[in-house]
């Protein structure tokens, strides 16, 4: 089967998980910004994967503007944030970027990706420390945003190749 896998990434998480894909599967492997010019008619796959921001995921209107063209193809996003991959509703939320008549269409996925405000923009950056500061400012907070204000204060990476594994096999069938 042969595989695209097309990127957008911020920090560079969402594109370690693409080239572990591309590695895994031999699919090539694009930014988002390089697929205007890329002939899709020649894969039978096509993967995309977009960084995750407050539910939604970047640069995703591309691949949707997309779907009705590629009728008939394989078709994977996966999204990678900040967020560790066990909480409940994550896929869930991820969903919602999505018709149900997409969803038919498209395997998601989620992958645990981090925050690295080295490289996030300055409006990010200050983004994030707003809502960090905001969580460590609230009243009865849960132990879930305990920890998350606390983990969220700096940069982390708790990415890791094995949450490839259910994209990889789905483009091996």
């Amino acid at each position: 089967m042969k595989a695209a896998v097309v990127y957008s990434s911020k920090t560079g998480f969402t594109r370690q998980y693409a080239r572990w894909i591309a590695d895994e599967t031999g699919a090539d492997c694009y930014e988002l910004k390089q697929a205007k010019r890329i002939d899709f008619d020649r894969y039978d796959a096509i993967v995309f994967g977009g960084w995750a921001c407050a539910g939604s995921i970047r640069g995703l209107k591309w691949f949707r503007a997309n779907m009705d063209r590629w009728k008939g193809k394989k078709l994977t996003v996966f999204s990678v944030g900040a967020s560790p991959a066990d909480l409940p509703d994550i896929v869930t939320t991820l969903s919602k970027n999505f018709s149900q008549r997409e969803l038919e269409q498209v395997k998601l996925f989620y992958c645990p990706g981090g925050l690295n405000y080295e490289k996030m923009s300055l409006g990010y950056r200050l983004m994030m420390r707003a809502f960090v500061n905001a969580l460590k400012k609230k009243k009865n907070k849960t132990r879930a945003e305990e920890r998350a204000a606390e983990v969220m204060s700096s940069s982390y990476d708790i990415s890791d190749k094995a949450y490839i594994q259910g994209i990889a096999e789905g483009l091996k069938d």
